[in-house]
């Protein structure tokens, strides 16, 4: 008797929050374990689907679901605010509910449905060094670094690590030439996010980001999130605000009971398939260099 067919291909679908775009997969029954390597040909826009973090959706005894997390070269991440909105969006349209509760790496996240998209409770910021964390004690609401023409950051987690910049003019700053450099910077041993956010006014900041992993992306929840607690331990903003990113306006309000409320909008791009097992990815030379030719 011939050994039966086993079906390697796995369904994704793609979502994005204001262009932050993600490749989701729902492993709650079955999808091999991703390797690095996997992770970065698929979020690779040429070799792979393209993403900026991919998504797991796995069982919880502690929420509806875990969300494993995965930035674009491959390592693994605990918080993404625009993921949790996409995911907390396929999860209350499944159960045609206006609640939804996601367990990942950085605690539980609360979400429902509300005017503008879905609405994420982000928990309480930290300020404490040793959270965000720090290879060493500073004043993380006023960390003293200089990168050029960005100064005096603030350090904070909003379940992943952020510095925030206030400039004048977010559009003037190098981000894609000094991210890289702040983001491996030795002061943050677990790397870091990197904000640079100019005031309109005390309702409406302005901001773009590097996203540890994934470089710059036109929107991210959480670094809306850490900017908005930044501008407002600054006095520069008020406790609700809207943070303008090159791919839309997020809302955010730092509540009286200490927790941080996002809410914008999610959308499908399209739905597929793909066989995990078959990837390949641009070949490699015996010194490690890319061949420029791609696979024969």
């Amino acid at each position: 008797m011939d050994n039966p067919v086993v079906n390697t291909r796995h369904p994704f679908r793609k979502m994005h929050g204001l262009g932050n775009d993600f490749v989701i997969f729902d492993g709650r029954e079955t999808l091999p374990a991703l390797t690095p390597e996997q992770v970065r040909i698929l979020a690779d826009r040429r070799w792979g689907i393209g993403c900026d973090q991919l998504l797991v959706i796995e069982p919880s005894d502690k929420a509806d679901i875990f969300m494993r997390i995965y930035n674009a070269d491959g390592s693994e991440s605990f918080a993404c605010g625009d993921g949790a909105r996409c995911v907390a969006g396929l999860i209350m349209d499944d159960r045609q509910a206006d609640q939804a509760s996601i367990e990942t790496g950085a605690g539980i996240l609360t979400c429902h449905r509300a005017d503008g998209g879905v609405a994420v409770n982000m928990g309480p910021p930290s300020f404490d060094w040793k959270k965000i964390p720090l290879s060493e004690e500073r004043d993380t609401e006023n960390l003293g670094l200089e990168f050029g023409a960005l100064k005096n950051p603030v350090a904070l987690s909003v379940g992943n690590p952020h510095v925030v910049f206030f400039v004048k003019d977010c559009d003037a700053v190098d981000l894609a030439g000094l991210g890289p450099m702040i983001e491996n910077y030795l002061l943050f041993p677990e790397r870091i996010n990197v904000g640079v956010a100019q005031v309109l006014d005390r309702k409406n900041l302005k901001l773009r980001v590097w996203e540890r992993g994934a470089g710059l992306t036109l929107a991210c929840g959480t670094g809306a999130t850490a900017a908005c607690a930044a501008g407002v331990k600054r006095g520069l903003l008020d406790n609700r605000a809207d943070i303008h990113l090159p791919g839309g306006t997020l809302n955010i309000e730092w509540r009286e009971d200490g927790d941080i409320v996002m809410t914008g909008a999610v959308a499908t791009s399209f739905e597929g398939e793909v066989d995990i097992l078959t990837l390949s990815g641009p070949e490699t030379g015996p010194e490690g260099l890319t061949n420029p030719e791609g696979p024969s």
